[in-house]
């Protein structure tokens, strides 16, 4: 697989992330939800922090704001790994899975960024109304940036039994969290790494020692 084609699966992936999520963002109230299925529904959240919302400020003592700050910055610096990481495994002629599970990893990365780095400066905010895009009131800054989340899967949402010790008459819902195509990408890519890690991470093909 050649940086041509990485680069057309990354824009593909790309366009439709935030596609996705300009759409959802203009069209659904924050808190929104539709359901598509009894077990997928479309729900509009913003993630402030980093997967499953996680915030820094509640690992260390910053504020929200300085914490979203150094979260910004740390995913600069990792998707500059990332770039760097997909080039050198194409300049090194690696295997197409590997080349593909880097191009998945890296387009989910940018595209979790751009909301990070650009919404906050050109939407306003999706409290009790749908956001405008461009908008003369945007709801932060630069770097300050919300991610936009929409996927959500509660296959199973039900009420434990009460002989269950600890746990029963709790409710149990599975599969919690909302997440975006982005998210999506990131974790194909891994899961391609983790199930085709032999052949990821085999040798140089015949072909590109030739080209070599």
């Amino acid at each position: 697989m050649n940086l041509k084609k990485s680069l057309l699966l990354i824009f593909i992936l790309l366009l439709i992330d935030q596609i996705s999520k300009i759409y959802i963002k203009t069209n659904f109230v924050l808190g929104e939800s539709v359901e598509v299925f009894s077990w997928f529904k479309v729900l509009f959240i913003e993630n402030e922090g980093a997967a499953w919302g996680a915030k820094l400020s509640d690992i260390i003592p910053v504020s929200d704001a300085t914490g979203k700050l150094i979260l910004t910055v740390f995913r600069l610096f990792a998707i500059t790994g990332i770039g760097y990481w997909l080039y050198d495994v194409i300049r090194k002629g690696a295997s197409n899975t590997l080349i593909i599970a880097v191009s998945c990893i890296f387009s989910g990365a940018l595209g979790n960024i751009l909301d990070s780095l650009f919404y906050g400066v050109i939407f306003n905010d999706s409290y009790n109304q749908v956001a405008t895009l461009f908008s003369n009131e945007p709801y932060g800054g630069f770097f300050y940036g919300k991610v936009v989340d929409m996927l959500y899967f509660p296959m199973v949402d039900t009420t434990l039994p009460e002989w269950i010790p600890y746990f029963g008459g709790d409710n149990f819902r599975f599969f919690e969290p909302v997440f975006n195509i982005a998210d999506t990408a990131i974790s194909t890519g891994v899961g391609i790494l983790l199930v085709f890690n032999k052949k990821a991470f085999g040798e140089i093909s015949e072909e590109n020692k030739n080209e070599e």
